[in-house]
């Protein structure tokens, strides 16, 4: 029987760039997946988290376990606010059997592809040039992929499946791993930084001869994504669903 999957799409995808969570249904149903949007849901509470509104967030984290328990997996293109639900949310639940089997049935989009479906090939040709950004939290608090703080052998879901399309040839940055200085209201309340440490980004994707910038987060690429379109650079942002549905 096909897996029921709840579809989980951030705040930054829903208003602006609705083509990501297009993508990522797409996929997950090419793959077999029986999927559901809940119109019902609403922002997990990132944001307010962040700044310090944690009485904010409860009522949030209350109502996205109403929403998504019912589900054999819940799934989310974006790594940030998957990591949001499964490691921040737990100060509001106390002894919550139901949270608790929600943390492990909750995924990044690529993660899931991998880990839950057995995917570790994509077909279809994808000729160009692509340089994977990876955001810090996916990276870090989900362990999606290695990082240079940790020694050990490379890993990386992401990675493998690019690698896996006909066509593509990932570049080599000098800074792998690097965070590109979105932050969600960093970017707000440290403008200047953020933007130097994007454009350091993205200077390194142009002299690895980055043509298609990608990642697991829609806030970093609108982010890197802003300085590529403000300082005129010729490379091309795209989710990393998009790229697979092209490949479609």
């Amino acid at each position: 029987m096909a897996p029921k999957v709840g579809l989980f799409i951030p705040c930054y995808i829903d208003q602006l760039y609705p083509q990501v969570g297009i993508a990522t249904l797409k996929i997950l149903e090419h793959f077999g997946c029986d999927v559901e949007y809940p119109e019902s849901q609403t922002c997990c509470g990132q944001p307010m988290a962040n700044t310090g509104c944690t009485n904010e967030v409860g009522p949030l984290a209350k109502r996205f376990l109403e929403i998504f328990k019912s589900y054999d997996a819940v799934v989310c293109p974006s790594g940030s606010c998957v990591s949001m639900v499964k490691n921040h949310y737990d100060e509001y639940f106390t002894d919550n059997p139901e949270y608790e089997a929600l943390k492990g049935k909750t995924f990044e989009f690529c993660e899931y592809l991998t880990t839950v479906l057995g995917v570790d090939k994509l077909a279809g040709r994808f000729p160009h040039k692509v340089g994977l950004h990876q955001s810090c939290h996916g990276l870090r608090e989900l362990r999606l992929a290695s990082d240079s703080e940790i020694v050990g052998p490379p890993f990386g879901t992401a990675r493998a499946l690019l690698e896996s399309i006909d066509g593509v040839e990932l570049t080599t940055l000098q800074r792998p791993d690097e965070c590109c200085g979105f932050g969600g209201t960093f970017a707000v309340a440290e403008e200047a930084v953020s933007c130097m440490m994007g454009e350091d980004r993205v200077h390194d994707h142009e002299q690895a001869g980055t043509e298609v910038l990608t990642a697991l987060d829609m806030s970093c690429l609108m982010h890197l994504s802003g300085i590529i379109c403000r300082q005129q650079k010729p490379i091309r942002v795209m989710h990393i669903a998009e790229i697979f549905a092209e490949c479609l």
